[in-house]
């Protein structure tokens, strides 16, 4: 995490940007993520020239072509506040709005890119903040873009796009992504889950470094995103590649509107926290999903999407809004007896209504299914998570309860959990049970209540004891009367 100076400087920035007039939290992050990825294309020219002089002064695939040398960012920083102001908004930004052409998903995003620092001086300020970063580590473009994009959800707009990151790491890890898997978040935004898919593969798995072909996969066609916020796709990669992926595969889509025929079987893991607070017209839904699913509400349909999406066999984690696990409607219970019977539903893990705060007071659940076209849901794992180490107010300070390392460990030791009571915050339930019940996947419908034994006493006793408090009363008006007269 970036403590002391790096995150003064940042936060310095991040107020002249303010009172520079730019009060949107994404437009800031934009036009420091378009100086990112300036820097970077400069980067990765030098990178370019160094092999040239070892291979007869070819440069392959250049970036800046003969007489573009003042668009680079080792060239224009060094230029006084009013002349890179000139530079930067005549010559650089066309220059990268022209890079679509060139086959990589950042350059296709940077098409829109508008340049909207206001001055030179605020223009100067962050460049040479980032002039100072050590951008050839990864942790550290990794720490300061993550420390960016917390800024967000503390300004408080936007906030929807951030998935809070321990409860994304939480279902990565139990997803525990491998070097073969082709990862998809078909609903990115930041691309929080991609990045944490990569690092957790990165430090779990190093042959990914190591071994060629797996390091071709890791960078070029490993991890895949899409969403329809233009803005979103340009920090998402941003994100990414500041956090040591050369070309991810994010996409502008919109996931629910467009067919998924290309796409239908592809993936091994889903990662995913989709939007669901709304509902699609049946004109502007993607008709393949109409045919699994009839409804027009968003997280059914998501649903269904990542069903259609995965591979035989691929697994995927995603967060829900509780009305998916217990809605009434046909809909509702058509979804749920399809990863019942047709697929393998693993496990609902409902986690507390505050997590989303101070956005959102919905209630949610994450849950984890293997696609398999053929059944398998022998019995499903619940875990009620009633503390995630922050307050459950809108404040979500940090505290000392937290269950999310308990649900790691026992979803990891399965066979110790067939013992488990119901009225254990975890335990296993046999499909039988839950078919009875109508498909409902509520926690509730299955967790026994622990009652605290009650004292029974006999009658006389009781009524012994009233004529008792009767005599003290009578006794007690007596006394009160007397000293009255």
């Amino acid at each position: 995490m970036i403590t002391g100076d790096l995150k003064s400087k940042i936060d310095r920035v991040w107020d002249a940007f303010w009172s520079g007039g730019i009060s949107n939290p994404l437009e800031v992050i934009e036009q420091i993520t378009y100086l990112l990825f300036i820097r970077r294309l400069d980067e990765m020219q030098t990178l370019a020239e160094k092999k040239a002089r070892f291979n007869d002064g070819i440069i392959e695939k250049p970036v800046f072509l003969q007489g573009q040398g003042h668009s680079r960012w080792s060239r224009f920083k060094n230029e006084a506040p009013e002349v890179m102001q000139q530079i930067i908004g005549e010559d650089v930004f066309p220059f990268l709005r022209r890079l679509g052409g060139d086959g990589s998903t950042y350059g296709e995003h940077m098409k829109d890119a508008r340049y909207t620092i206001p001055t030179p001086a605020l223009l100067s300020k962050v460049v040479d903040l980032l002039d100072d970063i050590p951008m050839t580590d990864r942790d550290t473009n990794g720490d300061l873009y993550e420390y960016l994009l917390s800024k967000i959800a503390s300004a408080g707009v936007n906030g929807q796009f951030r998935t809070p990151r321990h409860i994304i790491k939480l279902m990565v890890d139990m997803t525990a992504p491998q070097p073969g898997d082709e990862i998809c978040d078909p609903a990115c935004g930041t691309a929080g889950f991609l990045v944490a898919a990569s690092e957790y593969v990165r430090e779990r798995h190093p042959s990914v470094m190591t071994d060629a072909a797996q390091r071709t996969h890791f960078h070029r066609s490993m991890f895949h995103g899409y969403d329809f916020d233009s803005t979103m796709l340009r920090i998402g990669s941003m994100n990414m590649l500041l956090h040591g992926i050369e070309a991810p595969d994010i996409r502008y889509r919109d996931s629910l509107s467009e067919g998924v025929s290309s796409d239908a079987d592809k993936y091994t893991l889903i990662l995913a926290n989709p939007p669901f607070a709304g509902s699609l017209d049946y004109e502007s839904t993607a008709r393949d999903l109409q045919r699994m699913v009839k409804t027009k509400k968003t997280e059914l349909l998501f649903v269904a999407l990542f069903l259609k999406l995965l591979k035989p066999g691929g697994r995927a984690a995603v967060i829900v809004p509780d009305g998916v696990l217990f809605g009434s409607s046909k809909a509702h219970k058509d979804l749920r007896r399809t990863l019942i019977e047709d697929q393998k539903l693993d496990a609902v893990v409902k986690l507390p209504s505050g997590v989303f705060r101070p956005y959102a007071g919905v209630s949610t659940a994450i849950l984890f299914f293997t696609k398999t076209n053929s059944g398998g849901t022998d019995q499903v794992w619940f875990y009620d998570v009633q503390a995630d180490g922050f307050s459950l107010d809108d404040k979500r300070n940090p505290i000392e309860a937290n269950d999310l390392p308990d649900v790691l460990e026992r979803w990891s030791n399965q066979a110790a959990e067939a013992d488990r009571a119901r009225t254990e915050k975890s335990f296993l339930v046999p499909k039988a049970d839950i078919v009875a019940q109508g498909y409902d996947l509520s926690i509730n419908r299955y967790k026994e209540i622990v009652h605290d034994e009650v004292e029974h006493r006999h009658p006389l006793e009781i009524i012994a004891d009233i004529e008792k408090l009767d005599e003290e009363i009578a006794r007690g008006m007596q006394e009160l009367k007397a000293m009255l007269s």
